[in-house]
Formats: C-alpha cells, sequence, structure tokens
C-alpha cells in the first residue's frame, strides 16, 4: 500500500508499506478514505514529538470503510463506513475507568505515534470498539475527519476545560482548525461574548463568518488594550490557547479574570513561563489536557441533526500521491487561506 511516512526531520515522502493486518482479537483493518493534517503531525517533523521516530505512518484522523474485523469486535461489519478516533482506549484499564481514555495503558495516543497512521491506503486500528464510530449517512467523509481530533479537541480541551457559560465571555487565541472548531463548539453554550485572536487578517474574517462577536490581530500594537476594552475592563472568563507557543500563553495569563480560567489546548514544545507573582490571589484555574475524544458520538449526533455545522473546516484536499504538497499547504496555511487539509486515498 501506499503510505505517507515521516522519514527524518521536516521530511515526509510516500513510500510503498505492507498493508496491516489483524494482530490483535480487538483489532480492525480499515481501507482509509480521507485522513487529515494536524497540527500535532507538525510537531512532529519539528521534532517537538520524541516518541514519534523515522520510518513511522503519520496520522491519527481518518474516514475509511472496515475491511478486516478482529474475532472480539462484534459493534461493525465488514464495509461500515467508520470514523477513526485520534484516541484509542480499551475502557477497561485503571485510566479508562478514570475517564480519561487519551492514557489508556494499551490505547491513548497510539496512531501516527507509536504505531502506524491514518495517512495511508489502510490502517489497523487497536481496540476497534470504542475507537471507531458508525458515520451516520448524511455526514459526508471527507467532512468528518475533522470530528476525528479538530472538534473533540476543541470541546474537550478547550470549551468544558475552560468553563464556557451562558452569558460568559471567551477570548479564543489562535484561529487555526481547532481554533475554528472551539469557536464553532463555544457557541453551542451561548456565552455573550466571543474574541477570537490571530496573526491572520483572513483567519480572522472567517472566524467572523463562524460566529465570532468580534477579532483582534495580536500583531497590532495596541491588541491588549483591544482585548480588555471589549471584556470591558475585566478580562475575559475564559481564555482558551490553541496555539502552542509561549508568547501565547503569557496573553492568556494577562487576558483572564478574576474568578476566570484558561484552558491550554496547544501542543508546547519549549519552556513557558507561569507568572505566580500575578496570578496568585486571582482565584482562576488553569487546566490543560489531552483530548479523550469521549465527546465523539455526541459530537456526531450534532452534525447529524444539524445544530453543527462542520462543512467549512476542511478547505483544501490532495491526492495521496501529492503528500508533500498537502505538508507544504499546512505549513503556509495563511498563503493560502488552509484550515483543514485532507489526503483522499
Amino acid at each position: 500500500m501506499k503510505a505517507l511516512v515521516y522519514t527524518g526531520p521536516g521530511t515526509v515522502e510516500v513510500l510503498e508499506r505492507p498493508k496491516p493486518r489483524i494482530q490483535d482479537p480487538t483489532d480492525a483493518v480499515i481501507r482509509v478514505l480521507h485522513a487529515s493534517i494536524c497540527g500535532t503531525d507538525l510537531h512532529i517533523l519539528k521534532g517537538d514529538v520524541p516518541s514519534a521516530k523515522p520510518g513511522l505512518v503519520l496520522g491519527h484522523e481518518g474516514v475509511g470503510i472496515v475491511e478486516d474485523l478482529g474475532s472480539a469486535v462484534h459493534s461493525l461489519e465488514i464495509g461500515d463506513r467508520v470514523l477513526i478516533s485520534c484516541m484509542t482506549s480499551c475502557g477497561a484499564c485503571r485510566y479508562c475507568q478514570k475517564g480519561i481514555p487519551s492514557h489508556c495503558q494499551t490505547g491513548g495516543w497510539v496512531l501516527g505515534n507509536h504505531a502506524d497512521g491514518t495517512q495511508a491506503e489502510y490502517v489497523r486500528v487497536p481496540h476497534a470498539t470504542l475507537s471507531l464510530h458508525l458515520l451516520p449517512t448524511s455526514i459526508p467523509s471527507r467532512a468528518a475527519v475533522a470530528v476525528s481530533d479538530a472538534f473533540p479537541t476543541g470541546l474537550e480541551c478547550g470549551v468544558l476545560s475552560a468553563d464556557v457559560q451562558p452569558g460568559g465571555s471567551v477570548v479564543i487565541i489562535g484561529a487555526g482548525p481547532v481554533g475554528m472548531a472551539t469557536l464553532l463548539t463555544a457557541r453551542l453554550y451561548t456565552p455573550s461574548l466571543i474574541v477570537m485572536v490571530d496573526i491572520d487578517d483572513a483567519r480572522l474574517a472567517t472566524a467572523r463568518d463562524l460566529g465570532a462577536h468580534a477579532t483582534v490581530n495580536s500583531s497590532s500594537p495596541d491588541a491588549r488594550q483591544q482585548l480588555m476594552t471589549l471584556s470591558g475592563g475585566l478580562g475575559f472568563d475564559s481564555v482558551i490557547e490553541v496555539v502552542g507557543i509561549s508568547a501565547t500563553f503569557a496573553l492568556c495569563q494577562e487576558l483572564v479574570a478574576i474568578g476566570g480560567r484558561i484552558a491550554n489546548v496547544g501542543v508546547h514544545g519549549t519552556k513557558v513561563d507561569l507568572h505566580l507573582e500575578r496570578l496568585w490571589d486571582r482565584n482562576i484555574s488553569i487546566h490543560m489536557s489531552l483530548v479523550n475524544a469521549t465527546t465523539t458520538p455526541r459530537l456526531l449526533r450534532l452534525v447529524e441533526s444539524g445544530v453543527l455545522d462542520i462543512g467549512s473546516l476542511v478547505t483544501h484536499h490532495f491526492s495521496c500521491n501529492e503528500a508533500s504538497k498537502a505538508y507544504e499547504t499546512f505549513q503556509a496555511a495563511s498563503q493560502h487561506q488552509a484550515l483543514k487539509v485532507a489526503i483522499d486515498f
């Protein structure tokens, strides 16, 4: 089969790899229809994820058709169209039982990290019963890849962790695909103010189209003053970081209101400062997590019912043979006005 392989720092190549087979009774083999590139894949290329070694098939997001099933998988049938969750979970270990399957002792973030991932013509998915979701016929396959990771990450690590409330104020720093998913899921909780922050005016325009009440370009000299003015000088109840660099987390600490919450979604590869000397008496909470993807069934129901529109997130798609171009487009997303980049197989 053809697969997109991480061959070294900054390099992805399309290579021939053996088609995966069932290894455990709980496995499924999926014929991939569409995969997508995540910001985390770029962090792998940068060397920020030491567990991902050269030779790895990248990707943890995708939609496909069930090709083969292990003997213990009874909830699916060969030929089913399924969403591949970014997290695999056994459902039985201590972490799954505690409700944090992202740290499953035999699963978690396996695909495209510890084992070959979804950016290939076929992928073996462990713990298939809890790690695959039947796709309703009304949801387009390519658009659905955004529900593999971006939407559950935005909802769980962003909106729920930041305790977005009806009538509250929200600022989201980072208007990439996960930031946009955070915006769309935050709207479900009817805050009175959602402000999106980014350095890309095109993405900020898209954020306004998707329902942001206001946007601020953080490269503006008076960006902080604009943000504080929008919050009435009080700061924001919910501050969500969706970039993963020191400067954006520092901005979060400046913007959080007394009694507010900071939710870190971004992947940080370098040291970040925490200014306790300014924050210790403000009664705030800071939450950081890896997505558990336990909200995926809920999100699919919202999409199926028309309450949540996922159609705007996948903006570009390429064939498997155009993998280098796909990665180049995602790496220069602002130049191409790209959000989610899909790869078709």
